[in-house]
């Protein structure tokens, strides 16, 4: 095994595995927005080319858009209008849908990616942080310490180790597994061009009816997609679009703690009431909800969290999370010309005929099938946090080292209040993190990039923490060899 090039004099090295937008993030507010001392080592693990684009903002599909406007995206809290004003330097001639019909511009996904980028490229530049573009396939501990060994054949001992990984991929539906080598079975649309496959005349089943969904209706269109679409979800809703613009968050969910789900929702109802009577939309109320989420969440026994996981995720889903008017536009069109049909269905059977499948559905509140011949099958489940342990070999391995287990409301990885995970036997490992939306079963919202920004913030300033209170003493930052 090669070493990696060693880390001199450094006082400890803090590696972040995983290089998108939460690990950047969370490695820029570390070394910068907290001041850290300049002989502390940073490594950021990493296997693209680029830091901060990750999973979601390495898209290069133009139809692919950030989901609000460009006002509410940052890297820095303190500097609301830092991406507004890097997109300022874009023109509708490069970019013509760039501005919505709120007048506000939502531009591609990609141009994100590019910002964080460019925002961190000059921490790499002077060393502060540090990019090792591997995969990390393992993680281990070794006395107090990790040894983290990257698909490239080279291996670092860190004192601190940040887990930001991605989002696991969908879970594949049962009675689709035995087509899951298909080519017009895709079932990771996060794989770059994976609805190629998808020809113009086809006849498309998308299952789910999430922002994902939306994504791919808005994709096919644009490539001049002309076959008939049916997408189906268990409740047959479809995410929306934004509230008028200027409308402020409505609603007090904290001066009345509420410790189950249902006298929490009973208040919403009630609060969603208000609003309308105010000449208020839901908007207001989901904005405010987003806002107070956190505590919110806090206030709730994990039996009630399961709950709301359980039964109101779906609901809260739709709403909370909005789709950019140019992605809703393409969505509207599909629907009023026929060509898209949005069904409350779940999957029953899926038999292949032809070059197609014969899919029958079970519609919600309905006592017949119904069956539906289809060239194409496009999973939009959206990540599969249930089984997130299983879903790379590195964290199968710390989770049969005792380190992580799930977190009991199926949200990912059970942390604890600082974001440490706590162990088999309930203890916390105090020097590994999650960071990221892996750590929202105790977080509660943890998926909107204000929130995912603020937890990369929240994880930095622990660890600062854990050096001041324990008093980590200096030491010199290695790597290993096999």
């Amino acid at each position: 095994m090669n070493s990696l090039v060693p880390i001199a004099s450094a006082r400890l090295t803090v590696a972040v595995v995983g290089g998108g937008f939460t690990g950047a993030a969370m490695a820029m507010h570390l070394v910068a927005g907290i001041g850290y001392p300049t002989d502390t080592s940073v490594v950021v693990i990493e296997p693209r080319s680029e830091l901060g684009r990750g999973l979601a903002y390495s898209a290069t599909d133009p139809a692919h858009r950030v989901n609000v406007p460009a006002a509410r995206m940052t890297l820095f809290p303190d500097i609301p209008d830092d991406f507004e004003r890097y997109v300022g330097g874009i023109s509708t001639r490069d970019d013509a849908e760039l501005i919505g019909h709120d007048g506000l511009p939502y531009p591609k996904r990609s141009v994100f990616g590019e910002y964080v980028s460019a925002r961190i490229q000059p921490f790499l530049d002077d060393g502060r942080i540090r990019h090792w573009r591997t995969k990390a396939i393992s993680v281990s501990q070794k006395g107090n310490r990790y040894e983290i060994a990257g698909s490239d054949g080279t291996a670092l001992i860190a004192d601190i180790v940040v887990l930001a990984v991605s989002h696991p991929p969908p879970s594949l539906p049962r009675v689709l597994q035995p087509f899951k080598d298909d080519p017009k079975l895709i079932a990771d649309v996060t794989v770059t061009d994976a609805i190629d496959a998808v020809e113009t005349g086809d006849r498309v089943l998308i299952v789910g009816n999430g922002l994902t969904s939306a994504d791919v209706v808005a994709s096919l269109k644009r490539r001049g997609h002309v076959g008939q679409i049916t997408s189906f979800s268990r409740r047959g809703l479809r995410s929306r679009g934004h509230g008028p613009v200027g409308q402020e968050p409505f609603g007090d969910f904290l001066s009345e703690p509420f410790t189950s789900a249902s006298k929490l929702l009973h208040k919403v109802r009630q609060t969603l009431r208000e609003a309308e009577e105010r000449g208020m939309t839901w908007h207001s109320v989901v904005d405010a909800l987003r806002a107070q989420g956190r505590d919110i969440w806090g206030n709730l026994p994990v039996i009630e969290r399961r709950r709301v996981a359980r039964h109101l995720r779906p609901v809260w889903d739709v709403h909370r999370f909005r789709i950019a008017p140019q992605v809703e536009a393409a969505l509207e069109q599909a629907i009023a010309s026929g060509q898209m049909d949005v069904r409350a269905a779940s999957l029953s059977s899926v038999t292949r005929i032809d070059a197609g499948y014969r899919v029958t559905l079970r519609p919600q509140r309905a006592k017949s099938l119904e069956t539906l011949d289809v060239d194409a099958i496009v999973v939009t489940t959206g990540p599969a946090h249930g089984g997130i342990l299983q879903s790379q070999a590195m964290l199968r391995e710390l989770e049969q080292a005792g380190l992580l287990q799930p977190c009991p409301t199926g949200l990912g990885i059970l942390v604890d209040a600082k974001s440490n995970p706590v162990s088999a036997s309930g203890e916390s490992t105090t020097s590994l993190f999650i960071a990221g939306p892996l750590a929202r079963g105790t977080f509660g919202e943890l998926m909107g990039l204000p929130q995912v920004t603020e937890h990369a913030i929240f994880v930095a300033q622990r660890i600062r923490d854990l050096i001041d209170e324990c008093g980590i003493s200096h030491r010199t930052g290695q790597t290993v060899e096999g």
